[in-house]
């Protein structure tokens, strides 16, 4: 039977969110109904509140979460009932022509719940990135739970459904960050935190962490970065270059998504580096560069589309390198938060007061 419980909807562009009754309903094919248990507070669903995915409304918001499987559809025998899960927005098809060529990270047609669910009068929700999981519970495609340990705390195994796993994998998957390389992280809020976690995770010799908030600079040393430079008052570029014997990063990883912080990642990098966008642009911005340098500095310039994560290999690894003491994920959790507080933690994120508030159900 259908089921209805607490979710947090944005009704309109801008509108403050409200708590509302949801209807899910029964698992059908390939579907999960998830009982959530913890959902980190991401930019993007703030960009869903703002109307900067698209006009969908109203949005079922939250998609960076943890929790138990409640029932399964037709099909479906990847996850059980009672299993711990963490939610992915990416659920691999496993028949695209990225996944047949053995790069399902790639995947080119992930796929979500094909049942909608609604308001109480029947209005149909649309769930950030295709999970809605500030709410009770939800409805996702089976493919979208990844079982992980039951023993790690929900509030820290979410983070990897997002931005946690988005930065670790910026660093360890697109950039390949090896034994002793340089490596730089422009912007240091919750995915270049990862960044940095990352880097450090690979063996990086020296990482440089660049932000323009001091604040921000402390904790991304207590993450990992042997140095910081604030760009605001020092040119990064020049930083960078004079931290690494005048030659640049191996790595640059840019974390914020602007075209002037991209030009900067750019020209930090050593010849025949490697630059990682994971910061993601508006769809307005342009970016313009000389060809001559774009040639003439060589190696890679690469986007990393949610670390290039593979779930099902990545999620139980980097919870066991957690639950072993070497990954601190609890680091990233700054605050507990309930449902109907996540107007306010969005206003702490736009200050930058916060690496993550999760609610805890």
């Amino acid at each position: 039977m259908p089921q209805e419980v607490r979710g947090v909807i944005a009704p309109g562009r801008d509108e403050p969110v409200r708590v509302e009754m949801i209807v899910i309903p029964d698992p059908g094919p390939g579907e999960a109904v998830v009982k959530i248990q913890a959902c980190g507070v991401c930019h993007t669903d703030l960009h869903y509140k703002q109307g900067g995915i698209n006009d969908e409304f109203p949005f079922l918001l939250g998609h960076e979460a943890a929790g138990v499987v409640e029932s399964v559809g037709e099909g479906v025998t990847d996850v059980a009932p009672g299993d711990f899960v963490i939610l992915n927005w990416r659920a691999v098809c496993g028949r695209c022509r990225a996944c047949l060529r053995g790069r399902p990270w790639y995947c080119f047609d992930t796929h979500n719940a094909e049942q909608r669910m609604t308001l109480t009068d029947g209005t149909e929700l649309s769930p950030a990135l295709g999970i809605g999981a500030f709410a009770e519970k939800t409805l996702v495609a089976a493919g979208q739970c990844t079982k992980v340990d039951a023993s790690v705390s929900p509030a820290v195994a979410g983070l990897l459904g997002c931005g946690v796993m988005a930065g670790i994998g910026a660093a360890i998957n697109t950039g390949a960050v090896g034994r002793g390389d340089s490596v730089a992280v422009i912007g240091c809020g919750g995915v270049g935190d990862a960044a940095i976690a990352g880097s450090r995770l690979a063996g990086a010799a020296k990482i440089i962490a660049v932000d323009i908030d001091d604040r921000k600079l402390e904790t991304a040393r207590g993450m990992g970065a042997t140095h910081t430079v604030n760009s605001r008052a020092t040119d990064p570029v020049e930083a960078i270059r004079e931290l690494t014997g005048g030659f640049g990063a191996d790595v640059v990883i840019e974390a914020v998504g602007r075209p002037e912080t991209y030009r900067q990642a750019f020209y930090a990098r050593d010849l025949a580096g490697t630059v990682v966008l994971v910061g993601v642009p508006t769809p307005e911005m342009k970016l313009e560069l000389p060809l001559l340098d774009v040639f003439g500095r060589g190696g890679a310039l690469k986007s990393s589309w949610y670390g290039d994560c593979l779930p099902s290999r990545d999620f139980p690894m980097l919870i066991d390198l957690h639950l072993q003491g070497r990954l601190d994920l609890g680091a990233f959790v700054t605050e507990t938060i309930q449902l109907d507080e996540i107007e306010k933690a969005f206003e702490r994120m736009h200050h930058g007061d916060v690496l993550r508030s999760v609610v805890v159900l």
